[in-house]
């Protein structure tokens, strides 16, 4: 039995390789991802700075949050750069419909930047997804900002961050060191994926996508991931706990010297006694 999935949630963050602040609610972790997202605007902006982070869609419960304190708030995003970190592709390589039910670019559309008030957004050149046909613009970008202040997302089922997928051929100086990408979702990934999003209908799960690279992240300032699902319940225990590999991607930010994981209650049981 491996000891790390026996930690009862009161333990859960003792002695952690990455610290893990456990909260009482699904609310209460994204509350605390739109407010990391704010002080940094609030920041940067006081300092006559300009704001780079790298955002998910998945999670996605932060941005009701998000855009209420914006608006309430009159924060002006006109100084911010958002990188998407992901998007999917048909099988053809290129973008899905912006109409689909699973794009990422329609999906910030309509819930994110469609909800803030026009006055406050920034402009649509600074509302970034990588480019599958130019994947090193990503680079690029980051690079004539300064760097990335915020990188705020989610952990997949194999320890994938963005859609940096599991790789156990790789070392983890080697897997570190990818960048931007086009690629194939793995068969994990997928599955978790329909089970959650079309009642385990994996055939109809897209294959391909565009993802921000892991290096790229690790290269953010700050790093703030939420979990709050039951399948969590192993996945952060093996993150902040398990060896660094390529095997399970997340493992790698155990060496960042400013990341932390927002848990809820239901992913801070134990995922098995």
């Amino acid at each position: 039995m491996i000891d790390y999935y026996q930690i009862p949630p009161q333990e859960l963050g003792i002695s952690a390789k990455i610290p893990l602040n456990v909260m009482e609610s699904s609310e209460a972790v994204f509350s605390e991802l739109a407010m990391e997202m704010i002080r940094e605007i609030e920041k940067n902006q006081k300092n006559g700075k300009h704001t780079v982070m790298i955002i998910p869609v998945g999670p996605v419960g932060h941005y009701p949050f998000f855009v209420k304190m914006v608006n309430d708030q009159r924060l002006s995003l006109k100084d911010c750069t958002f990188i998407n970190m992901d998007e999917y592709l048909t099988d053809e390589g290129e973008y899905i419909d912006k109409n689909s039910r699973f794009s990422f670019r329609g999906f910030m559309e309509r819930e994110v930047y469609g909800k803030i008030d026009p006055d406050l957004l920034m402009k649509a050149d600074q509302r970034i997804f990588p480019d599958p046909h130019h994947p090193e613009a990503i680079q690029e970008i980051i690079a004539s900002l300064g760097g990335v202040d915020l990188t705020i997302g989610g952990i997949g089922i194999n320890g994938h961050v963005a859609f940096n997928e599991a790789d156990d051929s790789m070392t983890p100086e080697a897997f570190a060191a990818l960048h931007t990408r086009a690629l194939d979702i793995s068969p994990e990934t997928r599955t978790s994926g329909a089970i959650g999003d079309l009642g385990g209908a994996i055939e109809a799960f897209p294959k391909k996508c565009v993802t921000v690279g892991i290096a790229e992240i690790l290269t953010s300032r700050k790093i703030r991931l939420g979990v709050f699902r039951d399948w969590h319940r192993a996945v952060v225990r093996r993150a902040a706990y398990g060896e660094i590999t390529a095997a399970f991607p997340v493992t790698l930010l155990q060496n960042h010297p400013d990341v932390s994981i927002y848990v809820n209650d239901i992913a801070a049981k134990q995922p098995f006694s």
